[in-house]
């Protein structure tokens, strides 16, 4: 499968899971009002947020080991399991000693419905690592077909729990998270099959490969940790400081900008195994797909401007700011979207050491904005600062990939602007 092919088949899969997300989010809407969304977007934040310092960046030391030599695939697959459900129990339980202890942390949302959430943070992160372990090898359709599977019990529970039944928010999140633990089973199962066809050794741990891969990992787990609490965690801001109504209208915005982004997220995904195997210090490969991914983001951008006033129409007059939010988030939206293509190169060549400094400083600056504009400004406050960080990560990565392979802006970003 070519990787036009594949970007094809990965983007169209994306699609259907953006029709899940949007459709179940105005199924929330409706049946529970702005502050359900909000209550339900916190709980969401706060289990994405977990799962995401959980993984000490092994879902991409999976795709940058095992793709240099799959025979790592079996050490690597039980080493990364036993991992995420080890630590992803003891953050679970802390989660929920949290909640506990600390419930005005979350302002208006249940400590009983966060505790219910956190028993699924083992079990995503079991789905996180193995996707990425199946990417590895090449079966991107079977990370496809699993991870549409899994996103698509967001709409079937919303579907099922408001509609069907006419039951409440705990529902809702019980039912997510019966979800998280079957498809944690099915990719388990998809690992032992896989491994029976890639690799012929034994299931065990390899300590001195697991010491090589968090090594590697948390050098990404910088980056890949600043960038959740970047994209996700000033909603918990707006929740703590403005209320779960407010923090509801710019779930409504932010998701919408998360959902442009999943295409260079795809691009990204299927770039980052292809530069690991061909070591392309000169990013030959990483500027082509970079020129291809400037426009089409550039044109979705532009298609998201008038679909931004729909917004209140879809969701209700409750949701009237969120067109506005929107409209804020885009400029850094589209920045971020290029910069998750263009760091592939880095990643794929052992990442340097400055690029998670530079997301270290980026982080600092947009916690530093938040909390100053939120409080005055509100979710547009949010939305200013999400936007400047996006935008100062952009331009210290692009900055660096110029500097270190000598590539001109106009290489890197403009069709037909390819070095002879």
């Amino acid at each position: 499968m070519t990787f036009s092919t594949q970007v094809a088949w990965t983007l169209a899969t994306r699609v259907l899971m953006i029709v899940n997300s949007v459709v179940a989010g105005i199924i929330v809407a409706h049946w529970l009002g702005a502050k359900g969304v909000g209550q339900l977007a916190v709980i969401n934040v706060a289990i994405t947020t977990i799962v995401q310092l959980g993984s000490f960046g092994l879902p991409s030391s999976n795709t940058y080991f095992i793709a240099q030599d799959q025979a790592r695939f079996r050490a690597a697959a039980i080493n990364s399991l036993i991992v995420a459900l080890g630590i992803g129990s003891i953050l679970a339980l802390g989660l929920s000693a949290v909640a506990y202890f600390r419930p005005s942390w979350f302002g208006d949302v249940s400590p009983s419905l966060i505790r219910i959430a956190a028993i699924s943070i083992p079990f995503q992160l079991v789905v996180l690592i193995g996707l990425n372990i199946l990417l590895s090898v090449g079966k991107v359709k079977e990370f496809n077909l699993l991870d549409l599977i899994g996103q698509s019990f967001v709409l079937i529970n919303a579907f099922v729990v408001l509609i069907l039944f006419s039951r409440g928010l705990e529902t809702l999140v019980t039912l997510n998270t019966a979800a998280s633990i079957v498809v944690s089973l099915v990719v388990g199962l998809l690992l032992l099959l896989s491994a029976r066809r890639i690799a012929d050794s034994r299931w065990r741990p390899d300590l001195t490969l697991l010491r090589r891969m968090i090594t590697y990992g948390l050098k990404f787990h910088i980056s890949i940790l600043a960038g959740a609490i970047m994209l996700r965690a000033d909603l918990l801001v707006v929740n703590h400081f403005r209320g779960p109504e407010e923090a509801g209208v710019y779930s409504v915005a932010s998701q919408f900008g998360l959902l442009l982004m999943l295409l260079p997220g795809v691009i990204a995904t299927l770039l980052f195994p292809r530069v690991t195997a061909e070591q392309d210090a000169r990013g030959e490969t990483t500027c082509m797909v970079m020129r291809y991914t400037t426009i089409i983001m550039f044109l979705c951008c532009l298609a998201a401007v008038p679909f931004s006033l729909l917004l209140p129409l879809i969701y209700g007059a409750a949701f009237s700011d969120a067109t506005w939010l929107l409209l804020i988030l885009l400029p850094g939206v589209y920045l971020m979207g290029l910069e998750s293509v263009l760091v592939q190169h880095f990643n794929a060549l052992g990442l340097p050491r400055a690029i998670p400094v530079y997301w270290i400083i980026t982080l600092v600056l947009n916690l530093i904005l938040v909390f100053t504009l939120v409080p005055r400004l509100g979710a547009q406050g949010a939305a200013i600062a999400s936007t400047i960080g996006y935008a100062a990560i952009f331009a210290l990565v692009a900055v660096h990939f110029h500097t270190s392979t000598g590539r001109s802006f106009a290489e890197v970003f403009v069709l037909g602007s390819v070095r002879g």
